[in-house]
């Protein structure tokens, strides 16, 4: 069964850090563009980091630039975000992706597997 369960929400401070996870099974995450979108009732959908398997290169959306950090793991094929210095804008669902590509596609369309989202929420 092909699963791509994430974990590590909650509630943290302003100025606080959450790790999330997403744990693959069933495939491999190797070869795979992977990416974090972040959901809000204002904005949609948005991807906030991304990791390019093609040139193994990261990228971030400006308002998480040098405050998160996408890595993985393949020993446990899994995929993390990093977030520190988190502020009451950062709330939101967070969901894991893989496009099996291997890009960084903004189109949702072309991701394959998707993580069950976890909430983020910021507050004091």
């Amino acid at each position: 069964q092909l699963q791509f369960v994430e974990s590590g929400g909650g509630l943290v401070q302003p100025g606080g850090s959450l790790r999330l996870s997403c744990v693959a099974s069933g495939f491999t995450l190797d070869g795979f563009g992977l990416a974090w979108f972040r959901q809000t009732p204002g904005k949609g959908r948005e991807k906030v980091s991304c990791f390019d398997a093609g040139d193994r290169s990261t990228h971030y959306a400006e308002d998480v630039k040098g405050r998160f950090t996408i890595s993985r793991d393949m020993a446990k094929n899994t995929v993390y975000l990093q977030m520190d210095n988190l502020s009451a804008e950062d709330t939101g669902v967070y969901s894991c992706a893989a496009e099996s590509v291997g890009g960084c596609s903004d189109e949702l369309y072309e991701y394959d597997y998707w993580g069950q989202g976890t909430q983020v929420t910021v507050s004091s």
